[in-house]
């Protein structure tokens, strides 16, 4: 384990690269010992950090949680991370010169009515505690440099949050089987790739609730009125400025996200 000062300024350094758009070698090189429990303090570090600068948690985020993401990153188990304010990208407009390497997946989100807290959460939980579901893509972005992370360095690093885009379209989860919704994801009008939402954890929900477990162990809620983004259901995709994103989800809706 490391040394609480040496995760005070892992951390710090973290939210120095996030302002300054500039990357670091990986945690997981420079601090071979780092593991896990390191990992999520530094994140808290950084969290605390961001809400020192003004922002405001509005929920959290899954990550790694389909076969291809784990994959493409060399990361084989869920992590997580926290949405405020500032990463809710709410006209559909990336800002690419926020950015350092950005990558677009697409997912379900879930907007929370009442809390919910593990040990114990079911995936009935999670639906019974949701107002909606919505389209969203989530911009990965990561201030490990070339995106050579392991598990360590993602969860350091908020999960390799950016910011993120949802549609207009809300709707109830009642009724819905969210494992057989297929989503299409075009770029720059072409089509891009597709997924199903059982490639997240068999459903959606399940990893809503594996996420509400986690936290629980560290005795972190979910909060009434939070979004909570379960994870991609297809291959992260690089995006640069003039890039232009659109998924559809049956019975779900659109979302489009615009990098300028």
């Amino acid at each position: 384990m490391l040394d609480k000062a040496i995760i005070q300024d892992i951390g710090e350094t973290l939210f120095r690269c996030l302002c300054e758009r500039s990357v670091i070698p990986p945690l997981t090189e420079t601090y071979p010992g780092i593991n896990l429990t390191d990992a999520y303090q530094i994140s808290q570090v950084l969290l605390a950090k961001r809400i020192e600068a003004g922002e405001t948690v509005i929920g959290k985020k899954i990550g790694a949680t389909s076969r291809a993401v784990q994959e493409m990153l060399g990361v084989f188990q869920p992590d997580f991370g926290f949405l405020t304010d500032a990463m809710w990208a709410q006209d559909g407009l990336v800002h690419t010169d926020g950015l350092i390497a950005p990558r677009a997946e697409a997912e379900i989100g879930f907007r929370l009515h009442k809390p919910l807290q593990g040990p114990g959460v079911t995936a009935a939980d999670v639906l019974a505690a949701t107002e909606s579901v919505v389209a969203c893509f989530e911009i990965v972005d990561s201030r490990i440099r070339d995106w050579k992370i392991k598990l360590e360095d993602t969860v350091a690093d908020n999960a390799s949050c950016g910011v993120f885009v949802l549609s207009e379209q809300e709707i109830s989860p009642q009724g819905l089987d969210l494992s057989t919704m297929k989503v299409i994801v075009e770029k720059n009008g072409h089509y891009l790739s597709e997924g199903l939402g059982s490639a997240v954890q068999g459903a959606p929900e399940n990893a809503i609730a594996w996420l509400a477990n986690t936290l629980g162990e560290f005795g972190i809620p979910f909060n009434a009125g939070e979004i909570v983004l379960s994870g991609s259901l297809v291959p992260l995709e690089p995006a640069v400025a003039g890039d232009h994103f659109r998924m559809t989800i049956e019975g779900l809706g659109q979302c489009e996200a615009h990098f300028i």
